[in-house]
């Protein structure tokens, strides 16, 4: 015979509710979202890096794993990042924070005294690198770096380096197998190589860097600090939409247009933040391709003081 407490619990009527989500935990996937994307990662593909289940990486995305210190280590090393940056502080936030910590990182405690008594005496001024000809176009792909590169280095009379075909020279092999077979990290590795490469041997070029690049705090570092950088920016469609005619899906999935548009808005959100600290910026959605490129071209002969 049912009790009332059966009969209560059976009825349609009485919702369970659901356990209330931890704000930390809420807050680690949140973050983990945000790298993820930052660095071009599916959570497939993280899931690897790490060694972790991808069951157990969707929980702590959204809020539900009740992660160990070791689960947090394995997805910070995966990521390239600091647990203190996973977990969170308020200066793991600013992308500033981020590159100076990089800078910082190997330094032994006399050159830290140094470098603490010089900041005091320029904290007022802005740390751009001095301007120079070495050109440097970021953003994410789609955004036309290729295109006006071509464009740019052709009038200017500099080489076009295309820094993805300097990584697969390295490699022997495409950057899809590099990850494939290696992962990210290696990936990372090649790509920061090649960059410091470039920057040794041409004093004058226009040098196109993969999107990702910012996800690396000591390669973007190295970019910021011995290139003029220019963020070409476009409007989520036209990235889309260049991205699908030169037919290259990496690193949005493409398991359907909307799913892919989530994804290709949630990598520009993580990364605008460091594509802002490039000295100049210029929104190709907003001409033509020849306006557009008029546009950059007296940008960089007037902050290069090149006559035309």
């Amino acid at each position: 015979m049912a009790t009332k407490k059966n009969i209560a619990r059976l009825s349609p009527s009485v919702a369970p509710t659901e356990p209330e989500k931890h704000p930390f935990l809420v807050t680690l996937g949140e973050r983990i979202r945000a790298l993820r994307a930052r660095s071009g990662l599916t959570r497939k593909a993280l899931s690897q890096a790490a060694d972790v289940s991808e069951r157990h990486l969707a929980n702590l995305e959204y809020g539900e794993g009740n992660a160990s210190i070791l689960v947090l280590l394995q997805v910070a090393d995966a990521l390239q990042c600091s647990l203190m940056e996973l977990i969170g502080d308020e200066k793991s936030s600013s992308p500033e924070w981020l590159l100076i910590q990089a800078l910082l990182e190997n330094c032994s405690e006399t050159k830290l005294r140094q470098i603490r008594l010089k900041i005091s005496e320029v904290l007022d001024e802005k740390g751009h690198a001095a301007l120079n000809p070495r050109i440097a176009l970021i953003g994410l792909r789609g955004a036309g770096k290729s295109t006006l590169g071509q464009l740019l280095a052709d009038d200017l009379g500099f080489p076009l380096i295309e820094i993805s075909q300097e990584i697969e020279k390295m490699a022997g092999c495409s950057s899809g197998e590099i990850q494939a077979l290696y992962g990210m990290n290696a990936y990372r590795r090649y790509e920061r190589r090649a960059i410091e490469e470039t920057i040794q041997i041409y004093p004058e070029a226009v040098i196109c860097m993969p999107g990702g690049m910012v996800s690396d705090p000591v390669t973007y570092n190295q970019v910021l600090t011995h290139c003029t950088t220019v963020w070409l920016q476009a409007e989520p469609e036209d990235h889309m939409q260049r991205v699908l005619e030169q037919r290259d899906f990496r690193p949005m999935s493409m398991s359907g247009s909307q799913e892919a548009m989530d994804d290709l808005k949630q990598i520009l959100a993580s990364r605008n933040a460091f594509y802002a600290k490039s000295q100049f910026k210029l929104n190709t959605s907003e001409q033509s391709l020849e306006q557009t490129f008029i546009l950059l071209q007296s940008m960089m002969r007037s902050a290069l003081h090149l006559s035309k």
